[in-house]
């Protein structure tokens, strides 16, 4: 593979709805070098101007948080697949659903049914690198390292990737049976036996083993965590809150942003302390949680959320910003905001998520068709990807 071609020296794109920072207005935007050079109000009649067909033209979405990668590695429970191929059809698939900034969240520390996810963040990390600057990948990746606290080989497996150059964000998680999104031991059992050849008195046996390591461990671990990363400027996420003195703690501690918290209780008390909150997408489209937690749409309505993240479907943000409108009342250049310039600016990348002059040149052309949103072209450094 060659290095990304370079795009054009300008590309005009006109008869387009604009979604712009203050709303949507019909217009044209010039590209050149990679950059959106102008916005201009109406049509272009240019000659080589590209006509949008009056499709909405949106800044490439920023998706902080997605598991998509392991879904590609573990097609089915007893296939893994080649992690190279496995992570350029993800690629594909984020770059399909309009999204240009991808942070790959994966699993640092296994708590004893998910060796596979340690595994795939190793294998991940290394494609990453032996991929750059060939060309192959549609959007920008960077990594989510997502941190198993009471998980023994946590310090181990940090240690081989805390200092990687593409680690933009780091979470905290917990998930212990007993605590945060599993806090009910019943439903626990039955997701552990899914795949498993456990029966309910192996999988119990194996909860009260995990209680007493995290009793060993998660709080050693923590400051451990904590220490890593303070000074480094790499933002610090917590996971599945549930309760008022959990974000009083993360708080505390100097996490920033709190992720997929699982209760009213959780967000409220997030965004009193200042933090910012990611909800999933897919909770949104869906109607609520796959798992019972508090539903996206109440969060959204109540004024919480700050962005939402795709979670485990790549195609979800663009679809949940579009379903604010008529499932909560968000305006359009609102909800875009929340896929696009929110996330930019939590992680500290100013330089995209607006359709601004002398931003990046990410952006993707969508057509509603039967009130769903579809990406017709994506954009990435005023390169077509998709």
């Amino acid at each position: 593979m060659t290095e990304r071609l370079l795009p054009p020296a300008e590309t005009v794109l006109t008869n387009a709805l604009l979604v712009l920072p203050d709303g949507v207005h019909p217009g044209t935007l010039v590209l050149r070098g990679g950059r959106i050079a102008e916005v201009q109000p109406g049509r272009s009649h240019l000659p080589g101007a590209e006509d949008c067909e009056g499709d909405h033209l949106i800044p490439g979405l920023v998706d902080l948080h997605t598991d998509n990668l392991e879904r590609q590695v573990q097609p089915r429970a007893s296939a893994r697949w080649p992690s190279r191929s496995a992570l350029l059809a993800h690629d594909a698939q984020t770059a399909a659903a309009g999204v240009t900034t991808v942070f790959d969240a994966l699993c640092l520390g296994d708590l004893g049914f998910d060796p596979g996810r340690v595994q795939t963040c190793r294998d991940g990390a290394a494609d990453l690198d032996a991929l750059a600057g060939t060309g192959a990948l549609r959007a920008e990746h960077f990594l989510h390292l997502r941190c198993e606290v009471p998980a023994p080989d946590l310090p181990g497996e940090l240690d081989a990737l805390a200092g990687h150059p593409l680690v933009r964000l780091v979470s905290l998680m917990d998930h212990s049976p007993g605590y945060g999104q599993y806090a009910d031991l019943d439903r626990y059992v039955t997701l552990r036996r899914i795949g498993n050849d456990l029966s309910v008195a192996d999988v119990r046996r194996k909860i009260e083993s995990l209680v007493e390591r995290r009793a060993l461990l998660r709080d050693r671990q923590r400051r451990a965590l904590l220490e890593r990363f303070a000074g480094t400027g790499i933002p610090l996420a917590s996971h599945d809150d549930r309760t008022e003195d959990e974000v009083a703690e993360n708080h505390a501690d100097g996490i920033a942003i709190s992720e997929f918290p699982v209760t009213l209780v959780a967000a409220e008390a997030a965004a009193a302390a200042g933090m910012r909150v990611i909800a999933g997408a897919p909770n949104l489209v869906r109607g609520g949680s796959h798992y019972g937690n508090v539903d996206a749409a109440t969060l959204l309505r109540a004024g919480l959320v700050d962005s939402l993240a795709s979670d485990y479907v790549p195609a979800a943000p663009l679809e949940a910003a579009w379903l604010c409108g008529r499932a909560v009342g968000i305006a359009l250049h609102e909800a875009v905001a929340m896929v696009s310039d929110r996330p930019a600016r939590m992680v500290g990348l100013t330089d995209r998520g607006r359709l601004a002059p002398g931003l990046r040149a990410d952006l993707v052309q969508v057509r509603t068709v039967h009130d769903l949103p579809v990406a017709r072209r994506v954009w990435r450094e005023g390169e077509r990807v998709a």
